[in-house]
């Protein structure tokens, strides 16, 4: 489920606000509003990849998000884990601790939460 960055701020505002009119999004930006047409354009886009759904006012149509956020974050981790680590969390997991050069203390809290949730 590849999204671009503006497409998946666009999912944002469905995920914090509920369901939306064009126009309504557009209000969103507070600096260089994009213009409506393409708004529209990228919020068909979005349903043509099955993010969002609509159901029709008149000649307007109020779109809603059909994937929810956590659901998105998952993939979206799942694809990275598989792209940049070989599908491996372990490594992904490393490369995190290293990286952002973990303290001990938060790296034994984050060895206690998953053993309990691994004792569930």
């Amino acid at each position: 489920m590849n999204l671009t960055k503006k497409e998946e701020e666009i999912m944002h505002f469905f995920w914090e606000k509920g369901p939306l009119f064009v126009k309504e999004i557009q209000t969103f930006y507070e600096e260089l509003q994009p213009h409506i047409n393409t708004l529209s354009t990228m919020v068909r886009i979005l349903e043509e990849k099955g993010m969002v759904g609509h159901e029709s006012f008149g000649k307007t149509y109020r779109y809603h998000a059909l994937v929810d956020k956590n659901e998105f974050s998952k993939k979206t981790l799942k694809g990275i884990i598989h792209k940049y680590f070989d599908n491996s969390y372990l490594g992904a997991v490393s490369s995190l601790i290293r990286e952002e050069n973990l303290p001990l203390d938060e790296l034994r809290k984050l060895i206690d939460e998953v053993e309990q949730t691994h004792s569930k």
